[in-house]
């Protein structure tokens, strides 16, 4: 029997955990569920450079990707500073950390609810 399909937050987690693999700095899970319509969480990470961002949005891809995901819309890749994976359900932000600092996603969205990062390994 094939496994069943990851849920909304399994999704989310792996797109976090993966972008802590990868050495990203202040991962991030923000639950938007209650405070905005337009999607139900956005993940946000910083790499250290325009390089590290791009590599970041790639590699949260290509892991997605593995789980039968694919964005509706992605934004950024090219030139590393700020990128935006649309996975309709969650929104994956990448940013370069002087845009992260400017734009400052956290405070705007301060309602929601942070949602703690799973340890690697642990079940749903």
């Amino acid at each position: 029997m094939p496994s069943p399909a990851p849920t909304i937050p399994e999704l989310v987690q792996l797109a976090a955990q993966t972008c802590v693999d990868l050495k990203a700095e202040d991962v991030v899970i923000l639950d938007l569920r209650g405070v905005s319509d337009m999607t139900d969480y956005f993940v946000i990470a910083s790499g250290t450079s325009d390089t590290h961002v791009r590599s970041l949005g790639e590699r949260v891809q290509e892991a997605l990707r593995a789980a039968g995901q694919r964005p509706t819309h992605v934004e950024g890749l090219t030139q590393g500073r700020w990128v935006l994976l649309d996975y309709v359900d969650f929104v994956v932000h990448l940013f370069h950390p002087a845009l992260r600092q400017f734009y400052q996603l956290e405070r705007l969205w301060g309602d929601a609810e942070v949602v703690p990062l799973r340890a690697q390994g642990a079940g749903a």
